[in-house]
């Protein structure tokens, strides 16, 4: 048997401290080499390697497109072992005009569309090669200017970061999330990035208020409108983190609405798709039609068109804007790995200053590593022009000499390096034009060392070539911006009712309960079908776009929408079915109209006031309490009122008694008991008499006065035999009208 595994071999640790440790050392390894973009060149590590490696397999600007799958290839293989589907997706995005600001890769092929940004095809259907503006995070690699680490497997090196010369990550943005962090970085603007960079190169104290003169908001790359008001852009950016609110862009094309532009990482089928869903669900009855007529000329032409040229195509859009991704809060969260490689929340001006900060030590290590390389070549130069200078002996110590490095060296007091650099000369460059040509290099090389030495040796120096390189790319690849910023008021979405078609409806209950509405005020309610055992008992005329309010037995009031009641070509539906009525208590009456109409609510004890027809609404199912009853008390039917100020209120008792007298003596009241209408004394009350209708009439209109089926026709000038104050007895109706059952309306 083999000699078993000594205890000693094996480490100990309690698990709780093992969890703890792998759990953080995975974290760190998401929020540093996953998730986060570094503030240097704005690049997560997936995207770094990408852009290295197709500068790697010379896929620049000027070559030629190659197969994406060879690119992904030499990424996970070389320098990236994760899965390719992910890191083909990444470079994709990068790719995608619609997602970054400046691309930096140029793709061919289906890379996916604005609609569906992942139905980009495999990456062995398209080819790929850098964008121009990838030059910026690459033109200086080979100048020692970042370090080098090895990759995964310790067979290669790669850059630990590209040496940007623009802030790429206010550029392009990115969005990622870590463990227990996220980023949500926004692009901008590149003309006012490097504006607010140069204004902070000449004023170190800029404060962020002074900064966001330049960078005035995020620049996405769909256009679009950014309604938020500076006050709150500027609050964003002085804290690192808040939202933005952005807007589609239309225009009016005749009766069309044409929507141009649409909020940054909207899809134009999604919203079609919230719109038609509304439009199906019957709750957008002011749009008649929507198409999608997009096309390489127009990659977003959505066309809206109104139901009508009256319809309010503003309140439209708004509610659109309001109930859709038309428009869109972006999140904001200036989350980043600074220069000391930790991660943190900045504000725009800490952002600009770590950026400004990394790039002058990158210029720093360019100019240094330049500087090395001038003074090596002078170093050469000055041994070479010794050797011209003594042509004929250096020959004759190379002819003659078996080792002639150290001669050379002992003989002219050379070093290694010069006496390597003359033993390799061609005998083509002994020409005498030669020597002019080593003399002329000498004299650019020696004015571009005192120009190097001179900027590294002044801060100043170096600050104005750093603003002239940012001005020269800004001039190269900058251009006008995209999202307009325009201060809008927040969109409102419409009511319902606004939504519903104002159409004629006349709604009708029966005596047990059940509702239903009929199109039109032709209808006559009395004819239409009941159920065995049901009957017509009110009917009330209105629009469809208005609430119908009930009032029950109890003095509870309830409401619904027109537009949700049934069809009179049915039976209707029972009320209990929507409302939770006390026990015992059945629905009396109904009444349709505008909210700002007024009702007269009264009880058969004599009782009742006159209130706005909004007070009568409620979302309750239990509805809510509007008439306090006495003791035994029923409800009348509701009353319009047509003119509160003019009106004549009519009440009558079923024993025969009527009183009339102006509105105006009744106050309005928004709920209660209400004052009293007419007087029933104590006696009479016992005897069972009690108030039998009360309704108001204005000038011009008659009443009915019921007696079972025969009826009494009062017009506004034969009430004037009735008038008296409010609450008292009135007089007493003819012969014949003594048995009073209800009042109503002359049509």
């Amino acid at each position: 048997m083999a000699n078993p595994i000594e205890k000693s071999a094996f480490e100990q640790v309690p698990l709780r401290i093992y969890a703890e440790r792998a759990y953080l050392d995975y974290a760190m390894y998401v929020v540093l080499d996953r998730a986060l973009p570094n503030i240097g060149d704005g690049l997560k590590p997936v995207q770094r390697r990408i852009i290295y490696a197709m500068s790697e397999l010379g896929l620049s600007a000027a070559s030629r497109h190659k197969k994406s799958a060879r690119t992904i290839g030499d990424v996970i293989g070389k320098f990236h072992p994760h899965g390719d589907s992910a890191c083909y997706e990444a470079m994709v995005l990068m790719a995608q005009p619609f997602s970054y600001r400046y691309p930096l890769v140029d793709g061919q092929g289906n890379f996916g569309s604005a609609d569906d940004p992942k139905s980009f095809a495999a990456m062995r259907y398209t080819e790929s090669r850098l964008a121009p503006y990838a030059r910026t995070l690459l033109a200086e690699l080979g100048q020692g200017t970042v370090d080098w680490v090895p990759n995964f497997d310790g067979t290669l090196k790669e850059p630990k970061l590209l040496p940007a010369r623009l802030p790429n990550l206010l550029l392009n943005g990115g969005q990622g999330i870590a463990v227990g962090m996220a980023t949500d970085i926004p692009p901008h603007n590149l003309r006012e990035v490097v504006s607010a960079c140069i204004r902070l190169l000449e004023k170190k104290t800029a404060s962020v208020v002074e900064l966001c003169e330049h960078i005035r908001g995020p620049d996405f790359p769909t256009g679009g409108e950014i309604v938020t008001s500076s006050h709150d852009i500027l609050a964003v950016y002085e804290t690192g983190h808040g939202s933005i609110r952005q807007r589609a862009v239309w225009e009016r094309e005749g009766e069309e609405l044409i929507v141009t532009a649409l909020p940054h990482q909207v899809s134009p089928a999604k919203v079609l798709e919230q719109i038609a869903a509304q439009m199906q669900a019957r709750k957008l009855p002011l749009v008649a039609d929507l198409r999608d007529e997009s096309d390489h000329e127009h990659p977003t032409r959505l066309v809206i068109v109104p139901r009508s040229n009256r319809v309010d195509v503003q309140a439209l859009m708004d509610h659109l804007f309001a109930t859709t991704d038309l428009e869109k809060s972006i999140r904001v969260n200036l989350n980043v790995i600074g220069n000391d490689g930790r991660p943190g929340v900045r504000n725009l001006k800490e952002l600009l200053t770590e950026w400004l900060a990394f790039r002058r030590a990158t210029v720093t290590r360019r100019l240094e590593f330049r500087l090395d390389q001038l003074v090596d070549r002078l170093h050469v130069l000055d041994g070479l022009l010794i050797a011209f200078l003594n042509i004929d002996e250096v020959i004759h110590i190379i002819r003659t000499e078996d080792a002639p490095k150290p001669v050379l060296m002992q003989r002219f007091e050379l070093t290694g390096t010069q006496a390597e650099a003359i033993l390799e000369l061609k005998l083509r460059h002994l020409a005498r034009l030669e020597e002019m040509k080593i003399r002329g290099e000498k004299n650019e090389l020696e004015e571009e060392r005192q120009h190097v030495e001179a900027v590294l040796n002044s801060p100043r120096k170096l600050t104005r070539l750093i603003r002239d390189e940012l001005l020269e790319d800004a001039e190269k690849y900058g251009d006008e911006r995209r999202s307009r910023l325009v201060r809008r008021e927040a969109a409102q979405a419409l009511k319902e009712t606004d939504l519903v078609a104002a159409e004629p409806v006349t709604v009708v209950l029966s005596e047990q309960g059940w509702v239903r509405a009929a199109k039109g005020h032709e209808i006559k309610p009395e004819e239409l079908n009941y159920r065995s055992g049901d009957d017509f008992l009110a009917a009330s005329r209105g629009r469809s776009n208005q609430l119908a309010c009930f009032l029950d037995s109890s003095g509870r009031s309830y409401s619904l929408p027109a537009h949700e009641l049934p069809s009179a070509r049915s039976l209707g539906e029972p009320l209990t079915g929507r409302f939770s009525p006390p026990a015992g208590a059945a629905f009396r009456s109904l009444l349709i109209g505008a909210p700002e109409d007024r009702v007269l609510v009264a009880s058969d004890a004599g009782y009742g006031f006159v209130t706005r027809l909004e007070n009568l609404h409620s979302r309750q199912k239990a509805g809510k309490q509007l008439l306090s009853l006495p003791h035994g008390a029923d409800v009348l039917p509701l009353a319009p009122v047509i003119d509160a100020e003019d009106g004549v209120l009519i009440a009558a008792t079923t024993e025969g008694h009527l009183l009339a007298f102006y509105l105006s003596e009744l106050p309005e009241l928004a709920r209660g008991k209400g004052n009293k209408l007419i007087n029933i004394p104590p006696k009479a009350r016992k005897a069972g008499e009690k108030v039998a209708g009360a309704i108001a009439i204005a000038a011009g209109q008659d009443c009915l006065v019921w007696a079972g089926q025969r009826y009494l026709r009062l017009s506004w000038n034969d009430t004037e035999n009735y008038w008296a104050e409010r609450a008292q007895r009135g007089r007493k109706l003819p012969r014949g009208f003594q048995k009073v059952t209800r009042l109503s309306l002359a049509e």
